[in-house]
């Protein structure tokens, strides 16, 4: 597996995980490597290090819950000044919060706030909800993480 540091022409700089050089240049010449954050095609590689597995060490398991909205309409405050490494690290955080989460589709909002009060068991969710439900989770102290919909295909 490549994992190779990309940017977009609007200079959103993201990872891309390819079996090989061929691979991506491949996707990349099919027009199928796209900036998650905008949606660009025009794509530029960027220097990558290598990734050394130093052997089968466990990464500290997060606690607590996590409770993730994907809002359609909701933006996502990220500094342009953040380096390729500090977007990478971000965006596979998100994708290990996604990739634990249940996925509750509609019922996000619901579900969020019946863990909020207790009636049911807290658990990492997933789902989608409208801005306006997003903004009344947050009023009503509910933990969530507003994603633009744009993010939905990059972190599954």
């Amino acid at each position: 597996m490549k994992v190779l540091n990309l940017r977009c022409n609007a200079q959103h700089p993201f990872e891309g995980w390819f079996g090989s050089e061929a691979d991506f240049q491949d996707q990349l010449a099919r027009g199928l490597v796209a900036c998650p954050m905008c949606g660009d095609t025009r794509i530029e590689k960027l220097l990558s290090a290598p990734r050394i597995n130093l052997g089968a060490a466990q990464p500290p398991q997060a606690k607590g819950t996590a409770n993730v909205a994907a809002a359609p309409s909701a933006p996502v405050a990220m500094d342009p000044g953040m380096d390729t490494a500090a977007h990478a690290r971000f965006l596979r955080a998100l994708r290990e919060v996604v990739a634990r989460a249940e996925d509750v589709g509609e019922r996000f909002a619901d579900e969020a706030r019946r863990m909020h009060h207790g009636d049911t068991e807290a658990r990492q969710i997933r789902g989608q909800a409208s801005l306006a439900e997003t903004l009344e989770l947050l009023e009503e102290g509910v933990p969530v993480l507003p994603l633009p919909a744009a993010l939905k295909e990059t972190l599954q």
